[in-house]
């Protein structure tokens, strides 16, 4: 049966640590599997990457197979080709399709026509991929993730979703702080079997308290541009800097899944200093991806 990986829900508790051992074996010997080899992994960006574009074409070619990176404006979607007819071309010539798109309904609608993997790259509501990197990150500095606190102070977007759905299953407690109008939902859907917690808050000092890592993201997503002054302005409480660290956890580090724009929702003195392990996520991304590919893409 095919298996897509949209949200990370698609995971037991089981099947997520299995993956993250497998990470860090894989992180460790980058050249020690041959899942792909011979294979091609379509990859299709209909939004801007740095680290998403790099981590899976590097990964894919350490795995032995091919990357097919497909722009939008290459493919005859952008003329209006259905959904359903790129799911049913895709299906008959690669062995599994990454996309990153904007609207999650895309990414549901190829999954449902698709007879291969179809992984999330990255929508408007979950980016799952980059939950792997943060939750392999956090599992070198601690080992077991079991009720290990993790706050997410700023928007409740799609990088907030994901370290939610992601962090509880893997029996994390999770608190995010956002201001009124910016929250996660409080009735998000966590995956069947999450043994941790979701907390929402508004305070960050409050959401950080005894948190061993404290992670933000950009206030400004891509397309949020036309309200950028006022999210700038909602935002601004929750700024990361030595600050806000000095009220978590003793030793806990920042994350950020990139870009960043130092001065905004985080300081150049975080960002680039030694309180943190952003680098080391972006780094991450490739070993997590390819560990996912190795569960998804059934042996030739």
């Amino acid at each position: 049966m095919t298996r897509h990986f949209l949200t990370g829900a698609e995971l037991t508790a089981m099947e997520l640590d299995a993956l993250l051992e497998r990470a860090m074996e894989l992180k460790a010997a980058p050249r020690s599997s041959h899942a792909l080899a011979g294979r091609s992994v379509a990859l299709i960006f209909q939004k801007p990457s740095t680290r998403t574009r790099l981590s899976f074409e590097v990964g894919i070619h350490e795995l032995g197979g091919h990357p097919v990176v497909l722009r939008a404006e290459e493919l005859q979607l952008s003329r209006g080709e259905a959904l359903r007819d790129t799911a049913l071309v895709l299906s008959r010539h690669v062995a599994a399709v990454g996309v990153r798109t904007g609207p999650h309904e895309t990414l549901e609608e190829l999954s449902q026509h698709s007879s291969i993997p179809v992984i999330n790259m990255l929508t408007a509501l979950h980016h799952p991929c980059q939950a792997l990197a943060d939750l392999l990150t956090l599992r070198e500095a601690y080992g077991s993730l079991e009720g290990v606190r993790v706050a997410y102070v700023g928007d409740g977007n799609n990088v907030a979703r994901s370290l939610a759905v992601l962090g509880t299953l893997a029996g994390m407690d999770v608190a995010v702080a956002s201001p009124p109008g910016y929250a996660l939902e409080e009735d998000l859907a966590l995956g069947a079997g999450a043994s941790g917690t979701l907390t929402l808050h508004t305070d960050p000092r409050e959401a950080v308290a005894g948190a061993s890592a404290v992670y933000t993201d950009v206030w400004v997503s891509m397309g949020d541009e036309t309200t950028a002054a006022e999210r700038r302005s909602a935002l601004a409480p929750y700024k990361l800097d030595d600050a806000l660290l000095d009220a978590a956890a003793p030793g806990a580090f920042a994350m950020h899944d990139l870009p960043a724009h130092p001065g905004e929702e985080i300081s150049a003195e975080v960002l680039y200093g030694s309180r943190q392990r952003i680098w080391d996520q972006a780094e991450n991304r490739r070993h997590a991806q390819k560990a996912l590919l190795e569960l998804l893409v059934a042996p030739a």
